[in-house]
């Protein structure tokens, strides 16, 4: 439970940071907790991965911006408390990413598993 916690933590702080631009979305994501089988976590990947995707929209709508800001925070803060995501937030990402493609290491052999995975080779 006290690992899973401080992962918890380190995610958030890695979103925030984030959200402050002291980090890249791909600094963040290669920093990850691997293979932790925290759902909350995996949606947390899913959420900033899909933050960096709506770079162009951000940019050009600052309503949406705003919202999506607040929404990642939102994520930071129940993680930072050690909470589970919401499960209507779990259950979205889960939809469409089942498994999440976090590195299982910082090494290469996690890039290569993690590569299999993303080709959906087990």
């Amino acid at each position: 439970m006290e690992q899973q916690f401080n992962n918890r933590e380190y995610v958030a702080l890695l979103i925030r940071k984030v959200l402050i631009g002291a980090l890249t979305v791909a600094e963040a994501v290669k920093n990850f907790p691997f293979d932790t089988g925290d759902k909350s976590i995996e949606a947390a990947y899913h959420a900033l991965v899909h933050y960096e995707a709506d770079e162009d929209l951000r940019r050009r709508d600052f309503m949406y911006r705003e919202e999506q800001d607040e929404y990642m925070e939102m994520i930071s803060q129940s993680l930072e408390r050690g909470e589970n995501l919401p499960d209507n937030i779990i259950r979205n990402y889960q939809k469409y990413y089942p498994e999440s493609n976090i590195p299982h290491s910082h090494n290469k052999a996690g890039a290569i598993r993690s590569f299999l995975r993303f080709l959906n080779i087990k």
